[in-house]
């Protein structure tokens, strides 16, 4: 993950991102660079899961936000089934078998 937010044009992507949703043809305007490089960008950033990416007919969004509230939402669901006292924890053996 850290390779990937070393590069300045992923970073660059990333807020952009973290403004709004894009395609691949609306983040190439603002950089130096072509589409196919840009792709290439976002596929690193999706393989390091810090985006993730829709495709609606022949568009295809890049969404920061959505990723991000997909992710929080899993880590809050893992907080609370570890402090239900209901939900078993299987790392902890029962005593009574």
């Amino acid at each position: 993950m850290f390779s990937a937010l070393a590069d300045p044009t992923r970073r660059a992507i990333l807020a952009e991102l973290a403004k709004r949703d894009a395609t691949v043809t609306e983040l190439t305007a603002p950089l130096s660079i072509s589409m196919p490089a840009v792709s290439r960008h976002l596929k690193v950033l999706e393989r390091t899961a810090l985006i993730s990416r829709t495709r609606s007919g022949k568009w295809r969004e890049s969404r920061l936000d959505a990723h991000l509230a997909a992710v929080q939402a899993a880590g809050r669901a893992t907080d609370r089934m570890s402090h239900d006292p209901w939900v078993r924890d299987n790392k902890v053996p029962d005593k009574e078998l």
